[in-house]
């Protein structure tokens, strides 16, 4: 199936399709809106892979496809059943998630929508069911919200959620987990939402290593921490990886210094990170709590970024600076 319709696919559709992938999607917006497109549609689909129309979708299909035993196969594929409270019922509409057909039909219905855009002249980046329109006006972009709207909702049945779509400028909305700025040139940067994201799952590896040896946390947090920045290697606004690296070493000295327990151990710790013996009892005695010591001086000097770099920890701003190079 991929060999018949990727060829007819459009070029600003991104999602599940080989040599393409999300990041393309950003700077292809990104140059949309430095070409002067200051206004997007951003549409959001409700429960899309739910809500899949099997006739039209069947439909869709049927116009390449003409082996009646392949669309057979495929409808069945759709209607297989959902187990719900330990009942199976059969499935009316929408694709079963997490099948490995479930992307490609995505791509073949809301082709169609593609086309569609295309046929207006519009500029618009897809990625699966995540879609913006880029237009030079508010106004423009609000006709093309309700037009496009009354398109999805009417020819292919989709219901479009009026609460989270909206008519606004890129650097107000996120796109695939980026940003960009206001400038006349726009730069990428992460979107406040996958940071929120991102620092959820590291505060998980961070809990679970309160009790156990640093090195082994720093080992868990690495391939997290390279995973998420490699995605966003084309974020050009240093900052929130600066601040990522200074939260992440605050919130490893405070499990050092819930581990270090007594104060007595607490001073001994800092004495060998190159606080003198006043400085260090002074510190250790001060009855404030772990997170407010953690972000203090002493511990800063105790446990310098070279003291966590030595322990092997990941660091972002480090890993942006061998991206800009290499761009």
């Amino acid at each position: 199936l991929m060999l018949i319709f990727e060829p007819h696919f459009s070029e600003a559709s991104y999602g599940f399709r080989p040599r393409r992938s999300a990041q393309q999607a950003v700077r292809k917006a990104r140059q949309h809106v430095a070409e002067g497109y200051r206004w997007i549609v951003d549409l959001d689909l409700e429960k899309f892979f739910d809500r899949v129309n099997h006739d039209i979708l069947m439909a869709r299909i049927a116009r390449r496809v003409k082996d009646k035993q392949v669309l057979r196969l495929i409808r069945r594929y759709l209607q297989a059943g959902l187990l719900e409270g330990g009942t199976v019922s059969p499935r009316m509409e929408g694709t079963p998630q997490g099948g490995p057909l479930s992307p490609l039909l995505s791509n073949i219905l809301l082709d169609e929508l593609d086309k569609e855009l295309e046929r207006r002249g519009h500029r618009f980046c897809r990625y699966a069911d995540d879609c913006n329109i880029y237009l030079q006006s508010r106004r423009s972009a609000q006709r093309v919200m309700d037009s496009v709207s009354q398109y999805l909702e009417e020819r292919l049945k989709l219901k479009v959620n009026r609460s989270k779509s909206a008519v606004d400028r890129p650097w107000n909305r996120s796109f695939l987990g980026y940003s960009m700025t206001f400038h006349k040139k726009p730069r990428l940067k992460v979107a406040p939402a996958s940071v929120k994201r991102h620092k959820a799952k590291i505060k998980g590896i961070l809990r679970r290593g309160r009790g156990r040896n640093l090195t082994k946390t720093i080992e868990e947090l690495k391939p997290v921490m390279r995973g998420w920045i490699n995605y966003y290697q084309y974020a050009a606004v240093k900052g929130i990886f600066e601040e990522l690296d200074q939260w992440i070493r605050r919130k490893l000295r405070c499990i050092l210094w819930r581990q270090w327990k007594r104060p007595w151990t607490r001073a001994k710790r800092m004495m060998q990170g190159g606080l003198t013996e006043a400085h260090a009892f002074r510190s250790a005695f001060n009855g404030r709590g772990p997170w407010w010591n953690a972000g203090a001086s002493h511990m800063n000097l105790a446990c310098p970024t070279s003291y966590f770099s030595r322990a092997g920890l990941f660091s972002y701003i480090e890993q942006f600076h061998r991206f800009q190079h290499t761009s």
